[in-house]
């Protein structure tokens, strides 16, 4: 008579034995090597240099900050000294305005028409798009030395051949230098923010006899209001870094930061140079992490955020 373990139905006595033997003796799974391979270790060393390479000068400017020394390169002994000549030196703090004030201006004029470029590039297609993103792409792509030299002749034309002094304000001018890269940029943001998300509110908006202006406030701009606060902080930072652009179209009484710290290399760089510098840095990378910031409360992925913040 066959045997029957208790537990197991019933199967025969051999069948148990096996089954028994079989969880008893169960190979465990493999196990995965955790030695590193030489590529993956020879890759983790590049990354470090790459890392080294790239942001090394930055942190050599930021140590030179608290240099107390006459000139930039020969480090004295520690203070803040530089940090203190932005409020004690009249002609370091109004470059330091007239940049901030100009990345105010221009970022949002950029900003305004980027938004609507960008939506209607979006939300209006059709062969008008091709030439438009075109001219972008051109805009983009020309040397900022070419915008320079063909900006300055053209705000001379207007301000005094024509008689528009509107045009020979030097703020005035700066905005309208920094604006041309930016109006590109906002736009691409705005576009790929759009271009990834359904029209389907926007017309259950206009099936609801909804007018297009009512439309556009109330659905289309807050779907790309990530977007364009993203645009408007990257244009700001931008219009800090404009250097080539601002040499060429800004007059006296209007000149911004990296201006100044290209004429004070005749006289020698001071420590005041680099805590500025310093100070810009430390906006920028504020300005880059709140977009960040921003965009992933939106709900975008990291993925997502490089994406829109590259305009593709």
């Amino acid at each position: 008579m066959t045997s029957v373990e208790p537990g197991l139905g019933s199967l025969p006595a051999f069948a148990v034995d096996a089954e028994q033997h079989t969880v008893g003796h169960r190979e465990p799974p493999p196990q995965h090597s955790q030695r590193k391979s030489w590529s993956d270790r020879l890759l983790g060393v590049w990354a470090v240099l790459v890392f080294v390479f790239l942001f090394a000068p930055i942190l050599v400017i930021v140590i030179y900050s608290f240099n107390n020394g006459r000139l930039l390169i020969a480090f004295d002994h520690f203070g803040l000294d530089g940090y203190l000549a932005l409020f004690q030196k009249p002609v370091l703090s109004d470059a330091v305005m007239v940049s901030l004030r100009t990345g105010a201006i221009a970022s949002v004029l950029a900003t305004l028409l980027g938004t609507l470029a960008g939506i209607a590039l979006a939300r209006k297609p059709g062969r008008w798009t091709y030439w438009f993103i075109g001219l972008l792409l051109l805009v983009s792509v020309t040397p900022e030395i070419v915008d320079a030299v063909s900006l300055l002749p053209w705000l001379v034309f207007l301000g005094q051949d024509l008689g528009m002094s509107v045009f020979n304000d030097g703020t005035v001018r700066l905005v309208i230098g920094h604006s041309l890269f930016s109006v590109a940029v906002v736009t691409y943001i705005v576009r790929a923010r759009l271009v990834g998300l359904p029209a389907n509110l926007e017309e259950a908006s206009a099936d609801l006899y909804a007018p297009p202006v009512r439309t556009f406030l109330r659905v289309t701009l807050p779907l790309a209001m990530p977007a364009v606060l993203a645009g408007l902080l990257l244009s700001f930072t931008f219009s800090l870094d404009n250097t080539v652009v601002s040499a060429f179209v800004q007059v006296s009484g209007s000149t911004p930061w990296p201006v100044y710290v290209l004429s004070a290399l005749r006289s020698g760089l001071r420590p005041e140079i680099a805590a500025v510098s310093t100070v810009m840095l430390v906006l920028t990378l504020v300005a880059l992490a709140a977009v960040a910031l921003v965009l992933k409360r939106a709900g975008d992925s990291a993925t997502d955020i490089a994406r829109t913040m590259a305009g593709g």
